[in-house]
C-alpha cells in the first residue's frame, strides 16, 4: 500500500509520563482512566499496559490528502475542507431526532453534512468558518452528502490528518480515545523482551517485539507495517502450533507403536456383501501401512457422513484383536456408541472376538464385569463413551485407540485415553470435512487420510432453498411424506426466543408444528435438556415412535434413522455451511429419495450465497472449502473444544504462508525440546499456557 505516516498535525493530549510504569501495571495507572472506563476496557480483555499494547488495529484510515467536493466519489471515504454556508434543522424543530443539515462549500462544489439526533451541533458550526470533514461520501438526488462524519475546525490543534489506526470496537470508548491511550503507552513497547528462540528469530528474519508493536499501531511507512505484521502473525501462529505439538505429544508419536499384522482386516473386507469404495481402499492402505510399521500410528481419517469410516475401524480393530491387542473406540454420545456396538456385534459375531459396551448407562455389575475383562485381557474390543476415561478403567494390552467425531472431545480427554496404552496406535475419525489447510493446524502432528468417494447406490439428497413466504408449501410436503409413513426433522437455531435475534426458536417451532399436525406425533429435543431425557427422545424417534422431531443442532451427530426422509432447516442463514451439511446428512440413509429444505432470509446476500452452494454440491470437502472462504476459521470452529484457541491478529486463510513457516518452526522447537523444559523456552511455554488457558497442562 501507500507509505503510511502519522503526521505531526495529529495532536493527542498525552496524559501519561513514563515514570516507572511497567507492562504489568493496571490501566487505571494512566491518568484519565477511572473505574468506569477501566471496567469497559476490562470487558474487552484489556486489563494491563501489556494488554493494551497487544490490542492491534483492524485497519487504517488514510486522512492525509484533501479531496475537492467535485472529485469526491460516492461510496468512498474522503477528507474535505470547506466553508460552512448555512446551518439548519429540518423537519420538526422541537424533535430531538430532527436532522441537522450543514451546507459546506470548498469552491469546487457544495456538500451537505447531516447529523441525526445531534441538534446541539447547530451552536458549534459558524457560517463562514472553515472545517475539515472525514467520512463516507453518499449521494442524495444530485447533491453529495456526508452523514455523521468526523469533523474539526481546520488548522486547530484537534486536526486529525494522517494515517490513523482503526481499532476493534470497545463499548463506551471512542476510536479517538483508544488512539490516545495507545500513543500514551507506546514508549513502553521498548520494555517488551524477545521470547521467541534466537534460532527461530534468525531463520525467519523476525523484527523485535518492540519494533513490531510500535509500528503496527503508528507506522512510519508501509514496509514497517509489513515487517511488524509478519512478526505478530508469526508469533501468534508459532505459539499455537507449538502448543498443539506439545499437547498432542507430536514428537512422541514417532516412538514405536504396537505392530499389527493387518491380513485379518483384508479377509474381513473380502467377506463383506459389498466392495470397498476406492476412497475406503486408499484409506485402509495408509492405515495398514502405519499399523504394520514400527512407528506409532497417529492418523486422522476424514470422510463425509455415510462414506464408510466405520468399516475401516472394524477392519483395524479386528486386526488388532487377531494380533493379541485390545482396541477401544470412543463415541461422543450414548446413541452413537449403541449404534457402533450393534454394528460391530453383527459384523464380528462369528469372528471369535469379545466385544463390550461401556457407557454411563451401564449398570454397576455390568461395569464391574467390563472393567475386570479389560484388565485381564478377555475383552478384545471396547465401544465406549466418556465413561472409558475413568481412572479405574485399565487395559491389559491396549494397541489401538479410535476416537469418533474427534472435535467433540477436549485435548485432555484424548490424551487421557491414549495414555491407557503404552504405545497404542491412534486413529482419529471425523465426519466433519475440514479443508486440508485447517486439518494441518488442528491436527498438526497427525497424518491425514480422506475418503472422498461415497458407496454405490447412495442417492444424493435433493436440496432446495426456500424463502420464508414459501414455508407453508414446505410443511405441506412434510405432511405428505409423514402420511406415507416417513419421518421428518425440523431444525431451529435457538432454544428460546430472543429479542436480539430474529430467528425461530425450537420451542416456538415445536408449538407451530404441533398445531399444524395435531394428528401426528411431534417431539422436541434440544441441548439444554438433561442427557438422559434427550437420549430417550432421540431413541423414540429412531424406533419410529415419533413422526416429526423438532430440534436444535443436537441431532448433528450420532443419530441414524433410515426412515427419515425430510430435513427442514429454519433460519438456515444462522448456520455455517459445514453444519448445514452435517444436518442434511441425517437424512438419505435408507436408500430412498430424501429432501432437505433450507428456509432462509432472501434479503441476506451471504445467506443466499451459502444456500446456493449447499444446493449445488453434496461434497462435504467442497462445502468446507467454501465455508472457510466465506466465514473464516473462527466461526467454523469457534470454540475451544477443538483445542484451537482464539486468534487476535492471524487469519488462517490469508496468512497461510506464514502459517507454514510457523508450523515448521514449531516442529523444530518441539523436536529439540518436546516438553518445553529448557530454560530458553520458559517464556514460550508461558505464552502457550496463556493462549490455551486452563484447559491444558504442559506437564509432559
Amino acid at each position: 500500500g501507500a507509505d503510511c505516516l502519522i503526521t505531526s498535525s495529529v495532536q493527542f493530549e498525552i496524559v501519561f509520563y513514563n515514570n516507572g510504569m511497567e507492562l504489568t501495571d493496571r490501566l487505571s495507572a494512566i491518568k484519565g482512566i477511572g473505574p468506569k472506563k477501566e471496567k469497559m476496557l476490562a470487558d474487552r480483555g484489556l486489563r494491563t499496559v501489556d494488554d493494551l499494547l497487544h490490542f492491534f488495529p483492524r485497519g487504517y484510515e488514510d486522512r492525509r490528502s484533501v479531496t475537492s467536493v467535485r472529485d469526491a466519489v460516492p461510496g468512498q471515504d474522503a477528507l474535505i475542507e470547506a466553508y460552512v454556508v448555512n446551518v439548519k434543522i429540518s423537519g420538526n424543530p422541537y424533535s430531538k431526532k430532527a436532522p441537522l443539515s450543514v451546507l459546506a462549500d470548498d469552491g469546487s462544489g457544495q456538500i451537505e453534512i447531516v447529523f441525526f439526533g445531534e441538534r446541539y451541533l447547530a451552536k458549534i458550526f459558524k457560517p463562514g468558518a472553515r472545517y475539515t470533514f472525514f467520512g463516507k461520501v453518499t449521494e442524495n438526488y444530485t447533491r453529495k452528502q456526508m452523514i455523521h462524519p468526523t469533523f474539526t475546525s481546520t488548522g486547530s490543534e484537534d486536526d486529525f490528518r494522517g494515517v490513523l489506526p482503526i481499532y476493534p470496537a470497545v463499548e463506551g470508548v471512542s476510536q479517538r480515545e483508544l488512539r490516545r491511550l495507545e500513543l500514551a503507552v507506546s514508549p513502553l513497547a521498548d520494555k517488551l523482551a524477545e521470547w521467541i528462540p534466537e534460532d527461530v528469530v534468525r531463520k525467519y528474519k523476525l523484527a523485535s517485539p518492540a519494533y513490531a508493536v510500535k509500528n503496527i499501531h503508528f507506522p512510519a511507512d508501509s514496509r514497517k507495517v509489513r515487517e511488524s505484521r509478519y512478526r505478530l502473525v508469526f508469533e501468534e501462529l508459532y505459539t499455537m502450533e507449538t502448543g498443539l505439538m506439545v499437547i498432542r505429544g507430536g514428537i512422541a508419536s514417532s516412538s514405536g507403536g504396537a505392530q499389527i499384522d493387518c491380513r485379518a482386516g483384508d479377509s474381513f473386507a473380502d467377506r463383506l456383501p459389498f466392495e470397498l469404495t476406492p476412497g475406503q481402499k486408499e484409506a485402509w492402505e495408509e492405515i495398514r501401512a502405519d499399523l504394520e510399521s514400527e512407528k506409532r500410528m497417529n492418523r486422522l481419517l476424514q470422510g463425509d457422513v455415510g462414506s464408510g469410516k466405520t468399516v475401516i475401524a472394524e477392519m483395524a480393530m479386528y486386526s488388532a484383536a487377531r494380533n493379541g491387542f485390545q482396541s477401544v473406540i470412543m463415541a461422543p454420545t450414548e446413541l452413537l456408541a449403541d449404534q457402533h456396538y450393534e454394528t460391530f456385534t453383527t459384523d464380528l459375531a462369528d469372528k471369535g472376538v469379545k466385544i463390550a459396551l461401556l457407557t454411563s448407562a451401564s449398570g454397576r455389575a455390568e461395569k464391574k464385569r467390563i472393567i475386570e475383562g479389560l484388565a485381564d485381557g478377555s475383552i478384545d474390543i471396547l465401544i465406549a463413551t466418556h465413561a472409558v476415561l475413568q481412572e479405574n478403567v485399565k487395559f491389559s494390552n491396549l494397541g489401538l485407540v479410535i476416537t469418533d467425531e474427534q472435535h467433540r472431545f477436549g485435548v485432555e480427554q484424548r490424551r487421557t485415553l491414549s495414555a491407557k496404552g503404552r504405545n497404542a496406535n491412534i486413529l482419529v475419525m471425523t465426519a466433519t470435512p475440514i479443508p486440508r489447510t485447517l486439518a494441518v493446524i488442528l491436527y498438526g502432528d497427525l497424518d491425514i487420510s480422506q475418503i472422498k468417494t461415497m458407496p454405490a447406490g447412495r442417492k444424493p439428497i435433493s436440496t432446495t432453498v426456500v424463502t420464508r413466504d414459501m414455508r407453508g408449501r414446505v410443511y405441506d410436503f412434510v405432511g405428505k411424506q409423514v402420511a406415507m409413513g416417513r419421518q421428518a426433522y425440523v431444525i431451529a437455531p435457538l432454544i428460546e426466543n430472543s429479542e436480539k435475534i430474529d430467528a425461530v426458536s425450537a420451542g416456538e417451532l415445536y408449538k407451530e408444528v404441533s398445531e399444524r399436525f395435531p394428528e401426528r406425533r411431534v417431539a422436541l429435543v434440544h441441548g439444554a435438556m438433561r442427557p438422559a431425557e434427550k437420549d430417550e427422545i432421540m431413541r423414540a424417534f429412531e424406533r419410529g415412535e415419533t413422526d416429526i422431531l423438532v430440534s436444535t443442532v443436537v441431532v448433528e451427530v450420532g443419530i441414524n434413522v433410515k426412515n427419515a426422509t425430510v430435513m427442514v432447516i429454519e433460519n438456515a442463514e444462522r448456520f455455517g455451511l459445514a453444519q448445514l451439511h452435517q444436518l442434511r446428512g441425517r437424512v438419505g440413509r435408507g436408500g430412498g429419495d430424501s429432501y432437505c429444505f433450507l428456509v432462509t432470509d432472501d434479503s441476506n446476500e451471504l445467506a443466499m450465497k451459502r444456500a446456493e452452494i449447499m444446493s449445488s454440491t453434496t461434497s462435504g470437502f467442497d462445502i468446507a472449502e467454501e465455508d472457510l472462504k466465506l466465514r473464516g476459521p473462527g466461526e467454523i470452529f469457534g470454540t475451544r473444544q477443538h483445542g484451537l484457541p482464539t486468534l487476535e491478529i492471524a487469519d488462517l486463510v490469508r496468512h497461510k504462508e506464514v502459517l507454514e513457516d510457523a508450523l515448521e518452526a514449531a516442529k523444530e522447537t518441539t523436536a529439540a525440546d518436546p516438553g518445553l523444559k529448557k530454560p530458553e523456552h520458559a517464556a514460550l511455554r508461558e505464552r502457550v499456557e496463556k493462549m490455551f488457558g486452563g484447559e491444558v497442562r504442559l506437564d509432559l
